[in-house]
């Protein structure tokens, strides 16, 4: 098997994986189900991952991984203002919530039930959510100094925002199904919601 080939199975059976947790949760899906979805035999999966855990930790570390990284980028954040740099912040947050609108009760329902993959999860993202954290916080303490932004802590801020934008992703099934709202409306709603969660973020930490 060619490395191409190899990388090509392997991403297959991540997209797959993935479709099924997202669909079935975690525990009531096999590494039997996913092989025979994706077309192979369960030695294979086994091969790539070792265990459901593994896979499963590895489907997240990837969505996280990007969403640090994007944020990361110099040509995202350089020469922004604070207010701008929270913004972005948000926005990223929400748009991997808009691009994986299950992703909230998965993580709800299995990792809040499973908290050892928590663990597995942030030990193997390490050191990207610390190093936004402490270079935030740092702005955040110029920006409190000087007057601009009331004294707030930096978790507060992070909490505000998961609440906002996982709020919105929750009840949007719920909502679209009660008001009957068509996917033109519904996509409507999601727009207008990104830009309100960020002005509920920049109204709460402005003085």
């Amino acid at each position: 098997m060619s490395i191409k080939s190899e990388q090509t199975t392997e991403q297959t059976i991540l997209t797959v994986a993935e479709q099924l947790f997202l669909e079935k949760g975690f525990a009531s899906t096999s590494t039997t189900q996913i092989a025979k979805t994706v077309g192979c035999n369960q030695a294979l999966v086994h091969y790539y991952f070792r265990t459901k855990e593994n896979l499963f930790n590895t489907i997240f570390e990837q969505k996280f991984k990007n969403f640090f990284e994007h944020i990361f980028e110099k040509k995202n954040m350089e020469n922004l203002s604070f207010e701008e740099k929270v913004r972005r912040v948000v926005e990223s947050h929400f748009d991997l919530l808009r691009q994986n609108p299950k992703l909230p009760l998965l993580v709800s329902n299995e990792l809040v039930r499973l908290p050892e993959q928590i663990q597995s999860i942030r030990e193997n993202l390490q050191p990207m959510p610390q190093e936004l954290l402490s270079h935030m916080n740092a702005e955040l303490q110029k920006e409190i100094a000087a007057g601009r932004v009331r004294k707030v802590d930096m978790l507060d801020i992070v909490m505000t925002m998961v609440t906002q934008n996982v709020g919105c992703f929750i009840m949007l099934p719920m909502s679209t199904g009660l008001l009957q709202w068509t996917e033109e409306q519904a996509k409507e709603v999601i727009e207008h919601r990104r830009e309100e969660n960020v002005q509920v973020v920049l109204r709460y930490i402005r003085p």
